[in-house]
């Protein structure tokens, strides 16, 4: 596993959207491209994304904390550019657009971690304490063999977690995102944990109090659970929001970066599809939207001037 702690932080930028991605930016409803001229241009985004990773990393972005979490569906290409860059790789293996847990590549999935080898083997998993048991409970034996069958191929898990408010938790609240989702993602963690979900990371969504961001990384570490780490995810909020929740993680030991996908490219990427956007200039404001956030990342940590392994800023 890459070295990985608050002195060596990651800064993963995120392009494995799949379905959202085809409905959100290139507008195909079902999630799924019409042909495979649709599908071209899918890759071909991806590509310009990184790009725009290439122009942060020109500008003085550490290559050694930089990351990218990509899909093999739509962008097996980056991912292999990415392993020969050197930079650090991460992939999802989940079925994307499925309410629950499902594997991509089925009984399969397994061979096709092997043939990308990524630093970091990544699933994506909705849960909430309100859910139902039945289905809770699979979803959480389905990922618990995942863990396993990861700790025992030597591949660092890294696990996304969305505890999405169900209407009725929504409306008990003035904020559900600051008064009630911390106290639902500490016992989500709980739960998991409980029935074999052991991630080495947790990506995470923002908190706005520090002390929720404590309270976390101490649930992520319980029980001996020392060496597990966090980091924040985008959740494609607006930059004034995600600011925010990066300064609050950063300062908090356990939090070690982020994972941040459309805040960084959403709105270029649409510009180049939709209005003929200049693709150079796309890629120039991915890498300065990338470079902003790992620059509140380390102002906010304060380690720059001490020596920080995070490189340029």
């Amino acid at each position: 596993m890459p070295k990985l702690d608050e002195r060596h932080p990651l800064f993963l930028l995120a392009m494995d959207q799949r379905s959202s991605l085809l409905e959100h930016t290139y507008d195909e409803s079902s999630g799924e491209p019409a042909d495979e001229a649709e599908a071209a241009r899918v890759r071909a985004g991806k590509q310009l994304v990184y790009r725009g990773v290439l122009t942060a990393l020109a500008a003085g972005a550490s290559r050694e904390r930089t990351g990218v979490l990509v899909d093999e569906l739509y962008g097996a290409d980056v991912a292999r550019l990415v392993k020969e860059a050197g930079l650090q790789l991460a992939m999802p293996i989940e079925r994307s657009g499925r309410e629950w847990f499902e594997l991509e590549y089925g009984d399969d999935w397994m061979a096709h971690v092997d043939s990308f080898d990524p630093d970091w083997v990544k699933v994506l998993v909705r849960d909430n304490p309100a859910y139902e048991a039945d289905k809770r409970a699979q979803q959480a034996a389905d990922l618990a063999e995942v863990a396993t069958a990861l700790r025992d191929a030597g591949r660092p898990f890294l696990v996304e977690l969305l505890v999405p408010g169900t209407d009725e938790q929504q409306a008990s609240v003035e904020d559900y995102d600051r008064d009630l989702r911390p106290d639902l993602v500490v016992q989500v963690l709980e739960y998991l944990q409980d029935h074999g979900v052991e991630a080495d990371v947790w990506k995470l969504e923002g908190l706005d109090r520090t002390e929720d961001a404590e309270r976390v990384v101490a649930t992520a570490r319980r029980d001996g659970r020392d060496s597990v780490q966090c980091i924040v995810l985008g959740r494609d909020a607006p930059e004034e929001q995600l600011d925010h929740w990066l300064r609050t993680a950063a300062p908090v030991d356990g939090f070690v970066g982020f994972a941040i996908g459309r805040s960084n490219w959403e709105e270029p990427l649409e510009d180049v599809v939709r209005e003929g956007l200049d693709t150079e200039a796309a890629e120039g404001l991915i890498a300065a939207n990338y470079r902003h956030f790992v620059d509140t990342w380390l102002e906010a940590r304060g380690d720059v001037e001490d020596g920080v392994d995070a490189g340029g800023i």
